[in-house]
């Protein structure tokens, strides 16, 4: 064996050190490197805040004006209070079960990796992917069986097949191998479902039939039902880019997503003008006005995320006054 001198045998005792730190992830004359830090696991706040209860005036003015429209065509003094309650439970479960079906298919494909808006559930890992699933599918259980109880108090079978549809549609928004939220389909199936189906659907179980305030009712509401989802999206559009997910926001650009939504926004104020030739308390609806237009101009100078999480706040609200109002000038 070769002997080394003191001085080689200090380099290589050194030398040695120095491995060994490397090996071990700890930095020279320093603590030992930490792993990453564990995410708290979910609270019963965080839950609720899963639940995305600033989304759910989209559920409740369809539901407000189909009541309305229900009244001018079954005529005054006939209401049916339970039949309107079933269908505002059927539309806020489903509106709630896609939130966290939302939460849930981002999550586990890695969309929410890099989300500017606030953290979900299953991307943040605060929450175990399976339990978010059950409470999605606990939502949409909840909205079938209210949805059930209307079939049978109108004994009009033929709901189920909406129901499902509905449900169905709830789910492959982001779930499925395919979902078409992924495909710049999100505003489309939202003019749908909660515009044309939660509107008319709410007049039908009351009133047996749909009338023109009800189908326009419908088209105003879910023009912006379509703005709450393209503000959206312009918000986390460099992130969903990223992703693979092609919004309608990712498909046409900064720029038209901007204009497109003071489109679906405004243009639903057409629409009550017309109305305040036959209900003059339509006039009240352009009240609205003072949440749309701040919205519009905050959208279109807007340069950062919390400017386009203000302006998705202020049409959720509009959408609520919109359809509460125009619904109260149909009834009263």
């Amino acid at each position: 064996m070769q002997r080394l001198n003191p001085a080689e045998r200090l380099a290589q005792a050194s030398g040695s050190a120095k491995n060994g730190a490397a090996r071990s992830g700890s930095p020279k004359n320093g603590p030992p490197r930490k792993g990453p830090a564990k995410v708290k696991p979910a609270t019963a706040a965080d839950w609720v805040s899963g639940a995305r209860l600033r989304t759910l005036p989209l559920a409740i003015a369809p539901v407000a004006l189909g009541t309305g429209a229900a009244i001018v065509a079954t005529g005054p003094g006939v209401f049916y209070p339970e039949r309107a309650l079933l269908a505002l439970v059927v539309a806020l479960c489903l509106q709630i079960g896609v939130n966290y079906a939302n939460d849930y298919s981002d999550g586990v494909r890695g969309t929410d990796a890099h989300r500017v808006g606030p953290a979900r559930l299953t991307g943040s890992g605060a929450a175990r992917p399976a339990a978010v699933l059950s409470v999605a599918l606990a939502f949409f259980a909840l909205a079938a069986l209210a949805g059930l109880a209307l079939v049978v108090m109108t004994q009009q079978w033929w709901l189920l097949l909406v129901g499902a549809a509905a449900i169905g549609a709830a789910w492959l928004y982001t779930g499925g191998k395919k979902p078409y939220g992924y495909f710049g389909l999100g505003e489309l199936f939202v003019f749908v479902f909660f515009g044309l189906v939660a509107t008319l659907g709410t007049t039908y179980v009351q009133a047996g039939t749909v009338n023109t305030e009800s189908w326009l009712g419908a088209v105003g509401i879910g023009l912006v039902a379509c703005a709450v989802l393209m503000v959206n999206n312009l918000r986390d559009r460099e992130t969903d880019k990223k992703a693979g997910k092609r919004t309608l926001a990712v498909l046409i650009g900064n720029v038209a997503s901007r204009v497109v939504f003071c489109v679906f926004l405004i243009a639903p104020f057409g629409i009550a003008l017309f109305f305040t030739i036959f209900y003059p308390l339509a006039y009240f609806t352009f009240f609205v006005l003072l949440l749309a237009l701040p919205a519009c101009l905050i959208t279109v100078t807007a340069k950062t995320s919390r400017e386009l999480i203000l302006a998705l706040q202020l049409t959720s609200l509009a959408a609520l006054g919109y359809g509460v109002l125009l619904g109260l000038a149909f009834a009263l």
